[in-house]
């Protein structure tokens, strides 16, 4: 009964064509259950069994986006500020503290299931997913540097783009990396080319 049901979806699936849909749907089912799993791993189990291991690293990562960014605000925008423990000084403009939220664990955990979870070659995910890490660290750093040319230029506007504008560019990211995983690397393993299927006959 039950594979009679999975049979009469993918029927009707196939049917109008709703293969694409099929996979964005998978694509939020992993990442939002993800994201209440991780939040109950973080606040109720308080990251057991590995909680020593977690936030250690939360301190490497933390630390280091703080150190890069920083860096950058510096040396490259030539906004100048104040650096206290992990904490960006902007004058009168305020300033932006650098703590475990900010680290990207979460994020770059999220890919890495994502990645685990979805379907395709493991030669690719091999590179593929740290590959993608490397451009979720790149995207946290990118919000904490947009963040700070926020705050020097339209404070006011800080905490909204805190929480509706960069906090969700993180999942833009994701997605767009994960549609290029769909249609470049597990799309072709499904559907092999027509040129590669007659070199096989």
């Amino acid at each position: 009964m039950k594979i009679a049901y999975i049979q009469a979806i993918n029927k009707f699936i196939n049917k109008y064509n709703l293969n694409a849909l099929k996979e964005v749907f998978i694509f939020f089912v992993i990442i939002v259950g993800f994201h209440f799993l991780f939040r109950f791993w973080a606040y109720d189990l308080k990251y057991f069994p590995i909680k020593p291991l977690v936030f250690s690293l939360y301190e490497f990562l933390t630390k280091h986006v703080f150190l890069e960014s920083s860096w950058f605000v510096s040396n490259v925008l030539n906004i100048e500020i104040t650096t206290i423990k992990q904490t960006m000084y902007f004058g009168k403009h305020g300033y932006i503290g650098i703590n475990a939220g900010c680290s990207g664990l979460k994020q770059y955990l999220e890919f890495v299931v994502l990645m685990l979870l979805y379907p395709g070659p493991w030669k690719h995910k091999l590179w593929f997913i740290p590959v993608g890490v490397f451009i979720v660290h790149l995207t946290n750093l990118f919000r904490i540097i947009g963040l700070s040319v926020v705050l020097i230029n339209y404070s006011d506007y800080w905490k909204f783009s805190h929480d509706n504008l960069f906090r969700p560019f993180f999942y833009v990211v994701i997605f767009i990396m994960w549609v290029i995983w769909v249609e470049y690397f597990y799309k072709k393993k499904k559907h092999p080319s027509k040129k590669s299927a007659s070199i096989k006959k």
